[in-house]
């Protein structure tokens, strides 16, 4: 599907390839993708195990880097980027891991305000303002003495999402932002993530297997398998789509068209 030429574009993939393995071995997970994520909306990356979901985000990051193509981050080409230059492109993002990766020996004042004390030359009295609003705005208030061992699941990754917003970055990376979370709790974090997204705008990219709740959330979706990349605007769509093996995907994760109805 093409992006109308009039929406800005915040990562844009040509023609990307990325292979794994030696020569007899080799697991090509991208085969020449092309497709972007829109500025300032939510863009779903979805697909079965081992499609290469997680491998895009590094790509996206420059953790890792493509066989061939190009990956544009606000029009910068990450490919070509030597390791001062990514460190640069990396300030403009937020990263929320599968586990809320905090650190155990912190509370969680301390969890948040790490990349304000690392990148920022803000003072002491500055660091804790901008943490307690973030706190109060995450209803996390009154939990920042509390170390990660104390938390429930729900509100580690309500204080992982306070960390990866410290720098108010221009985007937002979730990597299986739901993984372990109950069904109720799960749908909670969703609207979390939503809220925040329209009140600050920046541009987010999940990856998640939770689907179809995790749809309910896109503005675009990016279905990745056996090494294509296929892009919908509705997730309606994926069921009417001509391709077996993506109306293969959405009978068996969605149950089909009479499912879309709950989306």
């Amino acid at each position: 599907m093409a992006y109308s030429e009039t929406v800005a574009t915040a990562i844009e993939f040509i023609k990307v390839s990325k292979t794994f393995g030696g020569h007899e071995r080799s697991n090509r997970v991208l085969n020449e993708v092309s497709w972007a994520v829109p500025k300032g909306k939510t863009t779903v990356i979805a697909g079965g195990s081992g499609q290469g979901k997680s491998v895009t985000l590094k790509l996206i990051l420059g953790l890792l880097k493509p066989d061939s193509g190009q990956i544009l981050v606000h029009g910068q080409d990450v490919v070509k980027m030597g390791q001062t230059q990514l460190r640069q492109l990396r300030t403009k993002f937020g990263v929320l891991f599968q586990g809320a990766a905090l650190f155990d020996s912190m509370n969680v004042f301390e969890n948040i305000a790490l990349p304000l004390r690392e990148r920022t030359k803000l003072n002491d009295e500055e660091i804790r303002a901008k943490v307690m609003a973030t706190l109060a705005t995450l209803e996390l208030a009154g939990h920042e003495e509390k170390f990660p061992a104390q938390l429930s699941g729900g509100m580690k990754k309500r204080v992982g999402l306070a960390r990866a917003l410290q720098l108010e970055p221009e985007i937002v990376l979730f990597d299986e932002p739901t993984t372990g979370l109950d069904p109720l709790m799960t749908l909670e974090i969703y609207r979390l993530f939503q809220r925040m997204q329209k009140q600050l705008g920046y541009t987010a990219v999940i990856v998640s297997h939770d689907i179809p709740k995790v749809f309910e959330l896109a503005d675009r979706i990016v279905l990745i398998n056996k090494g294509e990349a296929d892009v919908f605007t509705d997730a309606g769509q994926i069921i009417h789509s001509d391709k077996p093996h993506i109306r293969e995907f959405a009978e068996k994760t969605i149950g089909g068209a009479t499912a879309f109805r709950s989306i």
